[in-house]
C-alpha cells in the first residue's frame, strides 16, 4: 500500500502514532507500507482510513490522493 506512507506523512504522523490511533502494531503498518503485507482486511482498511481521515478508496484506489 504505497499510498499509506504518502498519506501518513502528509498528515504529519509517524508509524507509531498511526499505530496508536488505529490499534494496529507499528511493525504491521511498516509491513503494509513496504508491500510485505498484502490484502489487509476490510476492518484494517476502515481503521486506517478513519485515522487518516480519508476514504478507503484513497488508500487502495488508483486515483491520486490530495491529503
Amino acid at each position: 500500500m504505497e499510498k499509506l506512507r504518502y498519506i501518513r506523512t502528509k498528515k504529519g504522523l509517524t508509524q507509531k502514532s498511526l499505530a496508536l490511533l488505529t490499534g494496529l502494531s507499528q511493525p504491521y503498518i511498516n509491513e503494509l507500507e513496504k508491500g510485505r503485507k498484502l490484502n489487509p482486511s476490510y476492518e484494517v482498511l476502515v481503521k486506517l482510513a478513519r485515522a487518516l481521515d480519508v476514504s478507503i478508496n484513497d488508500l487502495v484506489g488508483e486515483r491520486e490522493v490530495t491529503a
